[in-house]
């Protein structure tokens, strides 16, 4: 079977080193991919959202499986393309359609879809803006911390957690007036905080039945002690220690069958991942956000997880027999450093040669992720460049093989969290 991987992430990288040992691949193309990917797949320089562009690639080479990894493309209605076009009716495609992912899409359809199926989440209140002294006047009304959350997508950057009232009024009137993250700050949701410890937890559905993932718990602030500003995410952890059986007995009660009903129920065609972060609260779970692919960088633990084949979960959704499928996951514990250029998440050097990344063994696996190939040297190439993945018996050893093997990778100006799982 040959299969297309859309993205250029470590998450996409990630996907391809899963898929590699599958016993029925027989090519994978990753577009456009990134210098690790090079190893694994073939890439192929396209536009993801020229999708006439992407009909044509799938034709051209034979491509049996299209997984769509990065969340712009699922917003924009590619399954839905490729679905409906007379010439593709025999590709397999993994994602959701267009309606599916206004999950992620819209932070306002999420929580409306959170409320009519009775889903656990903060109370909030949405404002776009015309209505910008009303979202003031709010703010007046609720205590601190003030939760910000734009409402389209902002690559995991969108939301602000404020503590003082005048801060908080300037950056929504940034967010709704001043384009700080552009038209998708343009409508904001304001939100009650929640105080408790988050976890990612990530489910695999055909749209009737569903498998749920090992669950991870990422890092997403830039700086050590969940301070500074949000990344796309810092590091990651898999399992998750404090999410004992009771804990996750509720999530499955009270958001999993829920989330899967409700998409059924409002015709939300769904075939793909849905990636549900949480919060613990008192060891009651609460539902913060949904996205509807994969996570980065808890991918990168979570798939090393999984002991069965990965092609045939991937099949079994698209072609909606998920359920004959059985899930094997592995005790084994894995940590993920992401290492990041110096800046990010603010502007940031592209082009410095990387050297000493090792090669990939049992104990550890570096996926690629800001990369690409300059002559016969990988240079930096975005603002988070690697993903330095270990195995362990618990989290502190795994995270110490990790943070190891990132000391002996060097780069001009390399920057990572000196504590990832410091809160476990």
């Amino acid at each position: 079977m040959n299969v297309l991987i859309i993205g250029s992430g470590a998450r996409e990288h990630a996907f391809c080193w899963k898929l590699k040992d599958s016993a029925n691949i027989e090519k994978i193309y990753v577009a456009p991919g990134n210098a690790g990917t090079l190893k694994v797949a073939e890439n192929l320089d396209i536009d993801i959202l020229n999708f006439n562009e992407l009909k044509n690639t799938i034709i051209d080479r034979s491509v049996n499986l299209v997984i769509v990894g990065p969340e712009i493309p699922l917003i924009e209605g590619v399954v839905d393309f490729i679905n409906n076009e007379p010439e593709l009716n025999s590709t397999l495609v993994v994602g959701p359609s267009k309606a599916g992912a206004m999950l992620e899409g819209s932070k306002d359809f999420s929580k409306e879809f959170m409320f009519k199926h009775n889903i656990p989440t903060a109370k909030y209140k949405s404002f776009n803006q015309e209505d910008l002294e009303a979202g003031l006047d709010y703010l007046d009304s609720v205590s601190p911390p003030y939760v910000l959350k734009a409402d389209g997508p902002a690559a995991g950057k969108g939301v602000l957690i404020i503590d003082d009232l005048k801060e908080a009024k300037q950056e929504l009137t940034n967010m709704l007036k001043n384009n700080k993250f552009g038209t998708s700050g343009h409508n904001v949701v304001v939100e009650e905080f929640l105080d408790g410890i988050e976890l990612s937890c990530f489910v695999l559905t055909d749209g009737n039945s569903y498998k749920i993932l090992p669950y991870a718990k990422d890092y997403k602030r830039i700086g050590e002690g969940d301070k500074g500003l949000n990344t796309g995410g810092m590091g990651a952890i898999s399992p998750v220690p404090f999410a004992d059986k009771e804990f996750l007995d509720k999530v499955e009660k009270r958001i999993i069958i829920p989330t899967i009903n409700g998409l059924k129920s409002d015709n939300l065609p769904y075939k793909g991942f849905v990636f549900i972060g949480l919060i613990m609260v008192e060891k009651e779970p609460y539902v913060i956000e949904y996205n509807v692919r994969m996570g980065d960088p808890e991918t990168q633990v979570v798939l090393p997880r999984i002991k069965s084949d990965f092609l045939d979960l991937m099949i079994s959704t698209a072609n909606e027999s998920l359920s004959s499928c059985k899930m094997e996951i592995l005790d084994d514990t894995y940590s993920n450093v992401v290492m990041v250029a110096g800046g990010y998440p603010e502007a940031y050097e592209k082009g410095n040669v990387i050297t000493g990344i090792p090669e990939n063994s049992e104990e550890t696996i570096i996926f690629q992720a800001g990369t690409k190939t300059v002559n016969t040297n990988i240079v930096t190439n975005g603002g988070r460049v690697l993903s330095v993945v270990s195995k362990g018996t618990d989290y502190k050893q795994a995270v110490s093989k990790s943070y190891e093997i990132a000391t002996k990778i060097n780069y001009k100006n390399k920057n990572y969290r000196k504590d990832i799982g410091f809160d476990l």
